[in-house]
């Protein structure tokens, strides 16, 4: 198992929740380099885990989920440089996004410029009352680089994006519910208990079928891929999994399911 410098990873097999929190409280906990290194690496690692079934991912402290990137790392990049450290970035996002372990973001304060970015890169997002998203990254001269003019996109459609991004306004939890970029606001005490208690509602039902169904919601915005016939053809793997067969005994029986995730 690796070890880490600037994120927390704590599994909890009798749950199948892995927790992994950004822990550089410092700095309000803004991504450098190396901690996107460590992200991608306790993703990659979860992926493998048998004991992993879900992941939440958050911020250290009530103040930050993640207030952006960092700065005094930034301005030492070159164009070259600064192209290959948005590609690392994206690569790590694209990661959380593609798995199929469902991930969710607790966002607890600040998530600005590459903290927004990590939290629209889990599946779904759960604000505390005093969170704050936005892009600013154009008060720095720059545009978002690990996926945020995309996923922002996605999520909350291209003319609110733009606005977003072109004025560097901050959204509160409440109008990032109502937009759609959160799924859920709870006050700041609640935030894990709330998340911890949606996670594992997901984890009751069919592993195989939870991934088939993000892996088939992403694809609606991958061009290279037909989301309909992804869909078409993950259903059909469906019939070929033993929880299907538990699911559907249990359904006729009249009892809970007990899915192994095969």
């Amino acid at each position: 198992m690796a070890t880490f410098s600037n994120i927390l990873y704590q599994p909890e097999p009798e749950t199948g929740i892995l927790t992994i929190t950004v822990n550089r409280p410092d700095k309000l906990n803004a991504l450098n380099a190396a901690t996107i290194q460590e992200i991608r690496v306790a993703v990659e690692q979860a992926q493998s885990d048998p004991t992993v079934r879900g992941i939440i991912l958050t911020g250290s402290g009530e103040k930050s989920f993640v207030a952006g990137a960092d700065i005094a790392e930034l301005t030492q990049l070159d164009e070259a440089a600064a192209r290959r450290v948005a590609e690392a970035g994206q690569v790590a996002f694209r990661l959380i996004e593609e798995s199929r372990k469902p991930v969710i973001a607790a966002v607890n304060g600040f998530a600005l410029g590459g903290g927004c970015e990590l939290a629209m890169a889990c599946h779904m997002r759960i604000a505390a009352d005093n969170a704050r998203f936005g892009q600013p990254e154009v008060n720095l001269g720059l545009i978002p680089g690990y996926g945020g003019t995309q996923r922002l996109t996605q999520l909350i459609g291209k003319g609110k994006a733009l606005e977003l991004l072109l004025t560097a306004d901050m959204l509160k939890a409440d109008e990032a519910l109502r937009l759609g970029l959160a799924n859920h606001v709870v006050p700041q005490a609640e935030l894990l208990t709330f998340t911890r208690q949606l996670l594992t509602r997901i984890l009751t039902k069919a592993p195989i079928a939870v991934g088939l169904c993000i892996d088939a919601v992403n694809a609606y915005f991958d061009k290279q891929r037909d989301g309909y016939q992804v869909e078409a053809e993950a259903f059909g793997q469906c019939f070929g999994s033993e929880d299907f067969q538990e699911g559907t005994s249990a359904f006729l029986e009249k009892r809970p399911a007990a899915f192994q995730g095969k």
